[in-house]
C-alpha cells in the first residue's frame, strides 16, 4: 500500500470478484455486451428525439435528457469496471475514485430529480390536458430541467467533498468493483456519525420524497383515466405513462435494494450484485422500455431505420 504519509492513503485496490477468478473472465463478456448495447440504445434515443421533429415536445425531451444521464451513469461506472474484471487487482488513485464518485452520485441523483418531473409532466399532461401547454411551457419544462441537473451537481459535490476530507489510515483495499460510497467509507478511520445523519436526512429528502410525489401524481392520474368515457382514451394515457411507470420502479427497486439495506445484513459478495443490478439493469432496459411501450418512439424508431436503409440502398 502506497502512502503519502502516515495517515492518508494515495491510491486504492479494487478488488472486484478476485475470490472467483473464472467468474470474472465470464462477467467481463457479459458486462461488455451490456456496456456497448446500453451505449448504442440510449445514444439511438437521443438521436432520433433531435431529428424527429414530432417528439419536440417536454415528454420526448425529459427523455432525451433520461439516456444522456444514463449513458454518463454507464460511462462513470462500467469502463472502471471491466478493468477489473479483466486483471487480479486494479488499482485507482485517491483523486480518481473520488472523481468517479462524484459522477456516480451526479448522474444517479439528477435521475432521481428527473424522474420526479417527468412524473409531473404526466400528470400534467392527464390531468389537466385543455392546460397542459400552459402548465408545462418551454420556460417551465427548462426551469425543471435545470433544476434536476444542478440540484444533483449539489448534492454530488457537497458528498464527495465531505467523503475526500475523511482521513484514509488503511487499509485500501476497496471490496468493490468501483468507488461507490459506502465501500470507500468503510475505510475511513474517523468518526463519520454525522455523515451518516446527513446520508440518513438526504435519502428521506432527496429519494423519498421525489418518490412520495411520484406516487401520489400516479394516483391522481389514476383516477383521471378511470373517469375517462372512452375506452380507447384510457388506453393511449395508460400507455403514455406505462414506460414511464416502469422505468421508475425498476429505478427505485433495484436502488432500494443497494442503498436501504442493513449494514451487515448480507454478505459484501451479496451487495456488489445488488449494486449490479442497479446499475447496469436501469440504462440498460430504459431504451428498450421506453421504445416498445411507446407507439411513438416506436413509429419514429422505424422512420429512423428505414431512412438509413434508403442511404445505404443509394
Amino acid at each position: 500500500m502506497k502512502r503519502q504519509n502516515q495517515s492518508s492513503v494515495v491510491e486504492f485496490i479494487l478488488l472486484g470478484f478476485s475470490n472467483f477468478p473464472e467468474l470474472q473472465k465470464h462477467l467481463f463478456g457479459v458486462f461488455l455486451v451490456i456496456y456497448l448495447v446500453t451505449l448504442v440504445g440510449n445514444a439511438i434515443i437521443i438521436v432520433i428525439i433531435c431529428l424527429e421533429e414530432s417528439l419536440h415536445s417536454p415528454m420526448y425531451l425529459f427523455l432525451q435528457n433520461l439516456s444522456v444521464l444514463d449513458l454518463g451513469f454507464s460511462a462513470a461506472i462500467m469502463p472502471q469496471m471491466l478493468v477489473v474484471l479483466s486483471t487480479k487487482k486494479t488499482t485507482i488513485t485517491f483523486s480518481g475514485c473520488f472523481v468517479q464518485m462524484h459522477f456516480i452520485i451526479f448522474f444517479g441523483e439528477t435521475e432521481i430529480f428527473l424522474l420526479g418531473a417527468m412524473a409531473y409532466d404526466r400528470f400534467a399532461a392527464i390531468c389537466h390536458p385543455l392546460r397542459y401547454p400552459v402548465i408545462m411551457n418551454n420556460s417551465v419544462f427548462m426551469k425543471l430541467v435545470m433544476f434536476s441537473w444542478v440540484s444533483g451537481l449539489t448534492v454530488a459535490t457537497l458528498q464527495t467533498t465531505w467523503v475526500s476530507s475523511f482521513p484514509f489510515c488503511g487499509p485500501s483495499e476497496i471490496n468493490h468493483l468501483f468507488c461507490e460510497t459506502p465501500p470507500v467509507l468503510e475505510l475511513t478511520c474517523a468518526d463519520t456519525f454525522l455523515f451518516e445523519i446527513y446520508a440518513f436526512t438526504g435519502t428521506i429528502l432527496i429519494i423519498v420524497v421525489p418518490f412520495l410525489l411520484i406516487l401520489l401524481s400516479y394516483i391522481r392520474i389514476l383516477f383521471a383515466i378511470l373517469k375517462m368515457p372512452l375506452t380507447t382514451g384510457r388506453q393511449k394515457a395508460f400507455s403514455t405513462c406505462a414506460s414511464h411507470l416502469t422505468s421508475v420502479t425498476l429505478f427505485y427497486g433495484a436502488g432500494s435494494l443497494t442503498y436501504l439495506q442493513p449494514k451487515s445484513g448480507y454478505s459484501p459478495e451479496t451487495k456488489k450484485v445488488m449494486s449490479l443490478a442497479y446499475t447496469l439493469l436501469t440504462p440498460l432496459l430504459n431504451p428498450l422500455i421506453y421504445t416498445l411501450q411507446n407507439s411513438e418512439m416506436k413509429r419514429a424508431l422505424m422512420k429512423f431505420w428505414r431512412r438509413k436503409v434508403d442511404l445505404h440502398t443509394f
